[in-house]
């Protein structure tokens, strides 16, 4: 079974919101590589502790700790706080069992959708292809996949779950392709608890970045950060149809702006 992990960067609002582009990022890794991948994890939070003093316990932020001043035990300063991004992203980029794909969805594009149900279904679309045409690592095929979100609106996305498996009709398309790979209702965690979805809120934060910088991450050369996931991007997540007009593809963003 496949495992993706699912962190956002952005808002769903259209009212009142600073953010132009709401973005969905996935780690993708499967069942028999997590234990040695949790392993790894564990180990360069240890890294991690010694060389900045970032307590094993403590939850990475990349918006929190980029935007504000998070409360951590060492005071770690920002400059260094944007150093362990970096490394982690870099971390994640080394690895040969993970595959790394966004979602990006132009809000003001799309001013009559609902943007979570809108970007959720070309995400969980994504996955499905994804898994169907073993565009995953590790050559497994009639494989399963499971969603593991932070917790989010989990009842919403467990309805949208639902639905998809019922009536799931692909505008571009012209027909229904209901998801059989994408298994159970999504698996809601808590990101302070779990280094995995700490890791994709880095790589969310980033994919955003790359279109909607803030100031900081301007002013440090970090908007192209997400430039350091280029080996575990997986250049295959586009569906293969033959009318996709409103789609862009770089630097291994799907970007849905109409």
């Amino acid at each position: 079974m496949y495992l993706m992990y699912v962190d956002e960067s952005g808002d769903t609002g259209h009212n009142n919101s600073q953010a132009q582009y709401f973005v969905l990022s996935g780690i993708v890794l499967h069942e028999d590589s997590w234990l040695n991948m949790l392993s790894d994890l564990v180990d360069f939070r240890r890294y991690l502790r010694r060389r900045y003093g970032l307590g094993m316990r403590e939850e990475i932020h990349a918006a929190e700790w980029l935007n504000r001043n998070p409360n951590l035990r060492a005071k770690i300063p920002k400059y260094d706080r944007l150093d362990i991004l970096k490394k982690c992203l870099k971390w994640l980029n080394q690895r040969d069992d993970i595959s790394i794909y966004s979602v990006r969805c132009d809000k003001h594009a799309n001013l009559n959708k609902d943007i979570f149900t809108y970007t959720w279904s070309v995400f969980i679309q994504e996955f499905e292809d994804a898994i169907v045409s073993g565009n995953f690592q590790g050559n497994h095929i009639n494989e399963k996949g499971i969603v593991i979100s932070d917790n989010t609106q989990g009842q919403k996305l467990a309805n949208l779950l639902r639905e998809m498996r019922q009536h799931n009709f692909i505008p571009d398309m012209k027909a229904s392709y209901n998801i059989s790979a994408v298994i159970e209702d999504p698996i809601m965690r808590d990101s302070s608890d779990s280094y995995f979805h700490q890791m994709v809120d880095i790589v969310a934060f980033f994919a955003r970045m790359y279109y909607e910088p803030n100031r900081y991450t301007r002013r440090k050369g970090a908007r192209t950060y997400y430039n350091f996931l280029g080996a575990v991007i997986n250049s295959d997540i586009l569906r293969k149809t033959n009318t996709k007009p409103m789609v862009e593809i770089k630097k291994g963003i799907v970007s849905y702006p109409g």
